[in-house]
């Protein structure tokens, strides 16, 4: 699929945080005869041209899932080129996100990580700390409901100690127990591919996110159809269960 080159939209009608579901990597592998490595190889190059697009047009929080909890499923030989091309990919854009004021965060039970990638996170991360401009945000060995499921224990646990009262319980309250506290929900989630459906990515932050769903595999998404995606977005309205007169 080729794209004209359009502009961006206008800085008032961009989303202030976008998410996206890197999928079909493996996909892209298979059609040319390639092993999967190779795809998520050509996947990180993908990450590299959306981070730079996101930074240049001033998109201020940008949230990728990069491993969710069910990975840990695919065979071991897998994970573990996946995990050892994550540590290379942080080590060789740590200048970039330095030199663009980019700060780099995780949600996520990192602690299943390798310890050799955790250190490489927490390096990066501590470099990158009182930068600005944007956040990049990877979601690893993530999973909606896990997360959800976290932030209820932490109450259930504050009320059975006293420290909380079951009714006054807020959204805002959940809201703070989950991995993104302090983050804004997303304004709008992609999800490449063609598969149309979320799977249990920001489950809670993406209840009133714009969704956008191409065929394009992760590898062939272009900075092009980035903006053209994000040109789609500025012309939507969002109600957020008012009225159109109500927001006009």
């Amino acid at each position: 699929m080729s794209f004209k080159a359009p502009s961006p939209p206008p800085p008032g009608r961009f989303p202030a945080h976008v998410a996206i579901i890197m999928d079909g990597n493996g996909r892209w592998a298979k059609i040319r005869s390639l092993s999967r490595v190779k795809g998520h190889e050509k996947g990180a190059e993908t990450v590299r041209t959306i981070v730079r697009a996101s930074r240049e047009i001033g998109i201020s929080h940008l949230t990728l899932y990069a491993f969710s909890t069910e990975n840990w499923q695919r065979p071991s030989s897998e994970v573990a080129a996946l995990m050892a091309l994550l540590s290379r990919f942080l080590n060789s854009e740590r200048a970039e996100m330095l030199e663009n004021g980019i700060r780099l965060s995780t949600i996520g039970d990192v602690s299943r990580l390798p310890a050799e990638v955790q250190q490489t996170l927490d390096s990066v991360k501590a470099d990158t700390a009182k930068n600005t401009d944007m956040v990049l945000t990877l979601a690893l060995s993530y999973g909606g409901r896990e997360e959800i499921l976290r932030a209820a224990k932490s109450l259930a646990k504050d009320a059975a100690d006293g420290k909380l009262d079951p009714e006054g319980v807020t959204e805002q309250d959940l809201a703070s127990r989950l991995y993104t506290a302090g983050m804004p929900d997303p304004d709008l989630l992609i999800r490449t591919s063609g598969e149309m459906r979320i799977s249990n990515f920001l489950l809670w932050q993406a209840a009133y996110s714009e969704l956008f769903f191409t065929p394009t595999l992760w590898p062939d998404f272009t900075k092009e159809e980035y903006l053209s995606i994000l040109n789609e977005y500025a012309g939507r309205e969002r109600r957020f269960g008012k009225t159109g007169e109500q927001i006009g």
